[in-house]
């Protein structure tokens, strides 16, 4: 799906991303002019419905339990930023029943309401979601739920929490993922990791004792791939979430790292880039389904790396350093490989530096990070496709911003950042620009945010 750039491996290092602290609103404006090119992204302000979450009901005493499951729904909607979500009222103050007038008066345009109960050794999560303003309920679910020691338990509400958005919207939710990272642990070892999109349940993926980087998600959230020097040299392999080593990519014409891999969306295909000697740098496909048949698409006397492909598989985007002024640029190509065109505005010698693409689960944006500034600042850019490629967005203002991958909302983005006072993973809403703290104080590489988490 994407993947960015390769630490020791490349001609860049990304950084680890420091974590705003509150949410930012404020509009943004052009740094840097960059010639044919219109940069800078003034957000608009946008009408934000309020939903509120009524206090949920546990049957039979399971008040506790119904009081956690409420908590994560709410924090769910509140980071889709497609609400503003009203703080839960005391169970004395709402009652038991649905009082329309009482929720008007506090200014929701929608409110959900919940009851759990006890079912086998798991539980009945019952949703409702009303419309106040016409007084109505609009949608009703149930959601099983598996006990909280399960470890699908979390990820489980936050489906019930994306169907919720979908009921609201018609659009797809994001809190059913995960967003899988490298950071050094305890041992010294670059590891790599995952956590949910709320930034809770933090888990540690493998444990090769080496250097281990590049996660990358197949397309049904199953699997990862990776590189890591766990053999003395970096080589791919597939895991499973948990870890567990699934495959190994055979040799590359006998040498070379393999670094960056990125699936195609049938999951069948892996891109990736192989650092050998000229003849043997570029980028490479390998088909897994047959475990076999490697394909050179692209590369020479110059490294093509970080390849992304576009959600219908007939794309590819990439960094490259063919221009052969030592700054990488980004283009893309036919997924068969083929003639390249230039996405990222170059100008030979203007000292553009533009890397680690990944492309939108709509298909229309690609984003990738950029050089844009006079203070040698990496910033978050997004390119519009469907209006020709000529405009870059420009979604960060302050600090270093690395690596974008997209949530599977097509809404959000994911990077690594630093910032004055420390480093960590940082979320940004395409549409209103607001950022939220992930995971914060860590130095944190590459992340990849997964698509759906289907159930265990």
């Amino acid at each position: 799906m994407r993947i960015r750039t390769i630490g020791t491996w490349g001609w860049f290092v990304v950084f680890a991303g420091v974590l705003a602290t509150s949410i930012s609103t404020q509009p943004l404006a052009a740094q840097d002019e960059l010639p044919g090119v219109s940069l800078g992204l003034v957000y608009a302000d946008t009408y934000l419905p309020a939903m509120a979450v009524q206090p949920f009901f546990g049957a039979f005493g399971e008040d506790m339990i119904a009081s956690q499951v409420e908590a994560i729904v709410g924090r769910d909607l509140r980071n889709s930023n497609q609400f503003e979500v009203i703080d839960s009222l005391p169970d004395a103050m709402v009652g038991s029943q649905v009082d329309y007038t009482l929720w008007d008066r506090l200014g929701a345009v929608w409110l959900v309401t919940g009851e759990i109960e006890v079912s086998g050794d798991g539980y009945i999560l019952t949703v409702e979601l009303h419309d106040v303003v016409y007084g109505e309920m609009r949608d009703r679910g149930r959601f099983r739920l598996p006990s909280q020691d399960d470890e699908d338990f979390r990820m489980s509400v936050h489906r019930t929490s994306d169907e919720i958005v979908r009921w609201a919207t018609g659009a797809p939710g994001m809190a059913a993922s995960r967003i899988a990272f490298t950071m050094v642990g305890n041992d010294g070892n670059k590891e790599v990791y995952v956590i949910d999109s709320d930034g809770e349940d933090l888990r540690q993926v493998t444990d090769y004792n080496s250097l281990t980087e590049s996660p990358t998600w197949s397309p049904d959230g199953s699997r990862l791939a990776i590189a890591s020097y766990k053999t003395g040299v970096p080589r791919i392999y597939e895991v499973d979430r948990f870890g567990n080593e699934l495959s190994a990519l055979p040799a590359v014409r006998g040498a070379g790292d393999y670094v960056t891999p990125a699936y195609h969306p049938d999951g069948n295909t892996l891109a990736f880039s192989v650092f050998g000697s000229n003849s043997q740098s570029g980028i490479f496909t390998y088909d897994l389904a047959q475990n076999c048949c490697l394909s050179f698409l692209s590369g020479g006397p110059w490294y093509d790396v970080s390849p992304t492909y576009s959600p219908d598989g007939r794309w590819l985007a990439f960094n490259t350093l063919r221009f052969g002024d030592a700054v990488p640029q980004v283009m893309m190509m036919p997924a068969e490989g083929g003639s390249a065109e230039t996405l990222s505005p170059y100008e030979y010698g203007g000292g553009g530096f533009y890397a680690a693409p990944d492309w939108s689960p709509n298909g229309d944006l690609v984003a990738f990070h950029g050089r844009i500034d006079r203070r040698g600042r990496y910033h978050i850019l997004v390119i519009n496709l469907d209006d020709g490629g000529r405009v870059l967005r420009q979604l960060t203002s302050e600090g270093n911003n690395e690596a974008p991958s997209w949530a599977p909302d097509g809404r959000h983005l994911v990077f690594a950042g630093e910032r004055s006072w420390g480093f960590g993973l940082m979320v940004v809403d395409v549409t209103t620009g607001r950022l939220r703290t992930l995971l914060s104080g860590r130095r944190v590489d590459l992340p990849d945010w997964s698509p759906v988490i289907p159930p265990a």
